[in-house]
């Protein structure tokens, strides 16, 4: 099986163990073992889109990564966790502090854009070869270097205090938890995510998402998208059989346009052949899918 899963995760599972199901499906119903890996961890109390990736197709795991996110996430302006979130114990805001919608909407710009974000301690940044999360766990202090991240826009959808409602569109290695906590911080509060639902990854959407409780080898087959999917912001370099027969043995294509970094071969089916890139005048396989084939 060479494609990809849109798969509507529930909240209460890891990324992991949806992964680990698909294959269980897949082996129960073909006696067969079935490489896959999801394209960008959600955490387990969030819903929503995770990618995963079959067969060959892992090796794009990296380019859905990549792809810009939307969430939709609840905040509560009137609480605090060390996790940022609802995981660990909550305490509330003494006093209580209520900043009022315009003062929320001001700040707003200022987390648009480019900005510089540290990562919650729970999380699953690597410190010291170990996962920050597995850390705090154990009462390990540590500390967490801030990062660039990228927010694509960020808008108000609800407030009613103490619940903030926001829409986020992000780049990869956003924390949502940070964001909600250090908005709050900057309009004089504290916060905790209480909701994530992850909306979309590129072009994979949550209402087109296959259900946890349905899994079956049935509608893997039916639900299944072409590897193409997740290069579909590249541009297409059509092969020709020869060519195809080419790139089987890591051999060299004909450059038409120069211009681009990479492009996706496709076959006249539109299905994914390759990721070429220029080299030499000329284009080689960088992610060759049919290396060995035929």
């Amino acid at each position: 099986m060479f494609g990809i899963l849109n798969i509507n995760k529930p909240s209460g599972v890891t990324s992991r163990d949806v992964v680990n199901k698909i294959g269980q499906v897949y082996r129960k119903a073909t006696g067969e073992k079935l490489k896959a890996g999801h394209a960008g961890t959600l955490d387990p109390l969030a819903t929503g889109v995770l990618v995963v990736c079959l067969g060959r197709a892992t090796k794009l795991m990296s380019f859905i990564q990549s792809r810009p996110k939307r969430y939709v996430a609840e905040f509560q302006l009137d609480a605090s966790s060390v996790s940022d979130d609802t995981e660990t114990e909550i305490e509330l805001v003494q006093p209580p502090v209520a900043p009022s919608l315009e003062r929320i909407a001001a700040a707003i710009p200022s987390f648009t854009g480019e900005i510089l974000q540290k990562p919650p301690a729970y999380s699953a940044i690597s410190i010291n070869g170990q996962r920050a999360y597995k850390l705090a766990r154990q009462g390990v202090e540590f500390e967490i270097a801030e990062k660039n991240v990228t927010i694509h826009d960020l808008a108000i959808v609800a407030y009613d205090y103490p619940i903030l409602k926001l829409n986020i569109e992000c780049g990869s290695g956003t924390y949502i938890r940070s964001l909600g906590r250090d908005l709050a911080h900057a309009v004089g509060t504290k916060a905790v995510m209480t909701s994530l639902v992850r909306t979309e990854i590129g072009p994979f959407k949550v209402d087109e998402g296959l259900n946890w409780d349905s899994l079956s080898i049935e509608n893997f087959r039916e639900k299944l998208h072409s590897a193409t999917a997740a290069v579909d912001f590249l541009p297409k370099r059509i092969v020709t059989e020869d060519e195809i027969e080419l790139l089987k043995h890591g051999q060299f294509v004909k450059n038409d346009n120069s211009n681009h970094d990479q492009f996706a071969a496709v076959n006249c089916r539109n299905e994914l052949i390759a990721i070429l890139e220029p080299a030499y005048g000329s284009l080689k396989p960088a992610i060759n899918f049919v290396a060995g084939q035929g």
